[in-house]
């Protein structure tokens, strides 16, 4: 067939050249396949004969045309049929060939499954795939609004499951955990999602758990880690999270002997809030002087010199600090190596910058097992990017009962040693 090609490559309508190729490519692929399938199935059966002596597996034909979405496009497909005459023994039915590339209710490929929920994770409205991706995909089959409900049903299930899956085959070393809040559409409430993420042994960061809370209250979040606990977890080293009394209270209820770093992040604004503007650049220059350290002693130092400047004005805003010193400077005792991660809760703060991003789309979840929902499939969709910890085989040292003065290590354990 002739094909009139313009200048720049397209075709007549608004697939170019290099599309036709790519789905043609595709479609003969998967008829191939499904052929070389039914080849397969039918040669482990050729021995099988009835009584007249004929094969009990045949070939039968094609089935009807149909469109599949997949990445490339969409492709029409014409699957082989079999006749199989063979009967179960149990139920006494006849057995059927179910094409493992291409089953009887598949119209798009698993990828386009996946990239549609993600999109709509990441802001698109559900009314916008049609007129976004007809044009790309060549097609708009599969990509109606009630496609993603039916898609985004399962969300609430699979959040469920990973809330009820065992905890003891895991060893959290480190924690950080915050509370994120946003609005949900049919309800007078905000919603509040509880999250925990944790740092294994081998120094790889995992989403642990996640909650819906009420107003970080010490009772939910006493909730969340004592369900956590019965599930296996066993007590980490160190937890990181902001100046919320409700989730400190619940640490130390669960697992008192966890050490507690507050978030300087949160630690900053809460400061800076309470100077005046004027006041505010040379202030937070010498909070980052504390945190940014060479060591503890260097950063109890910055502790000092903050009070001298700022005691006498602004005794309020350095009560934030000194009162606090001793959970604000934990991180020194650990790998210089780690204390880039222990010292701020980014981690859960990056990750649900996406989350607000959705809800401003749709003005938030329709309810408040769906806003759950969502959070857990944001996470677990950026879960795979997340990077391991600097020096990632420190933390199995520091779950041994390791030292560190100046960020190094001096000291190990006796278990550790053997």
């Amino acid at each position: 067939m002739l094909t009139v090609v313009a200048e720049d490559g397209s075709t007549r309508g608004s697939v170019t050249l290099l599309d036709e190729i790519v789905r043609e490519g595709a479609r003969r692929m998967l008829a191939a396949a499904l052929e070389a399938e039914v080849d397969a199935y039918l040669a482990e059966l050729k021995d099988l004969r009835d009584e007249s002596g004929k094969r009990l597996a045949v070939r039968n034909g094609h089935a009807k045309p149909r469109q599949v979405m997949t990445s490339s496009g969409a492709i029409e497909v014409t699957a082989p049929r079999v006749n199989d005459k063979r009967t179960d023994p149990e139920t006494g039915e006849r057995k059927k060939f179910r094409s493992a590339i291409l089953p009887p209710w598949c119209r798009r490929s698993p990828r386009i499954a996946e990239v549609l929920p993600l999109l709509y994770l990441h802001g698109m409205s559900s009314g916008d795939f049609v007129p976004a991706l007809e044009g790309f995909l060549g097609s708009a089959a599969g990509l109606s609004p009630a496609t993603i409900t039916r898609l985004t049903a399962q969300w609430q299930d699979d959040q469920k499951a990973f809330s009820e899956r065992d905890l003891s085959t895991a060893d959290f070393v480190y924690l950080w955990a915050d509370g994120v809040h946003f609005n949900v559409r049919l309800g007078e409430d905000r919603l509040c999602v509880l999250v925990v993420i944790g740092v294994r042994a081998d120094g790889s960061k995992e989403l642990v758990a996640l909650a819906d809370g009420y107003r970080e209250s010490t009772e939910s979040w006493a909730d969340l880690l004592r369900d956590c606990r019965r599930r296996g977890m066993r007590a980490p080293v160190l937890a990181v999270g902001d100046g919320a009394l409700g989730f400190w209270g619940a640490l130390r209820e669960v697992f008192p002997q966890t050490r507690e770093q507050r978030c300087w992040v949160h630690k900053t604004a809460n400061v800076l809030a309470a100077l005046p503007k004027s006041a505010q650049p040379g202030a937070k220059k010498a909070l980052a002087d504390i945190y940014n350290a060479e060591d503890r002693e260097h950063a109890e130092r910055a502790v000092t010199a903050f009070a001298d400047t700022y005691g006498v004005k602004f005794p309020k805003a350095v009560r934030k600090v000194t009162a606090d010193a001793e959970v604000l400077l934990a991180f020194y005792d650990y790998p210089a190596e780690h204390w880039i991660h222990l010292r701020t809760t980014n981690p859960i703060e990056s990750t649900f910058a996406t989350v607000r991003l959705r809800t401003r789309v749709t003005k938030g979840p329709g309810s408040r097992a769906a806003g759950l929902a969502m959070a857990f499939k944001l996470i677990e969709s950026a879960q795979s990017r997340w990077r391991a910890v600097n020096a990632p085989h420190l933390v199995a040292l520091v779950r041994a009962g390791a030292r560190f003065e100046r960020g190094v290590l001096v000291e190990c354990s006796q278990a550790t040693a053997a």
